[in-house]
């Protein structure tokens, strides 16, 4: 199961056109905005990335919507798979040991290194 939070920003004079949008489109949870600054917070689930991307698509493409912008996602198939790749005995030695910044390698994430 994928879960991703996405930030809708509309104008504010449409916000509750979209918040009513957004809750009665079974695409969704709506959970909190801010009227003023017309952001709307909620969450989509999906059963692969693919089936998330549809539901965000969908989200852009409704009424008064200026954008949808994923933030945040969670994909627990993949935290299972890398927590069972997981040596945390390496994984807390390497952080413990001294390295200059140029010896560090970052990717952004931890994704993929661990």
């Amino acid at each position: 199961m994928n879960i991703s939070s996405i930030i809708v920003k509309t104008k504010p004079e449409n916000y509750d056109a979209v918040w009513l949008n957004l809750q009665e489109s079974d695409l969704c949870e709506v959970h909190f905005g801010d009227k003023e600054k017309g952001i709307i917070i909620v969450t989509i689930e999906g059963e692969t990335v693919e089936e998330e991307i549809s539901k965000l698509t969908q989200i852009e493409e409704m009424p008064f919507i200026i954008s949808a912008d994923m933030h945040m996602s969670y994909c627990e198939e993949e935290l299972d798979k890398m927590m069972k790749e997981l040596d945390i005995n390496k994984t807390v030695d390497e952080l413990n040991t001294e390295k200059r910044a140029e010896e560090i390698n970052y990717f952004g994430s931890l994704k993929g290194k661990y």
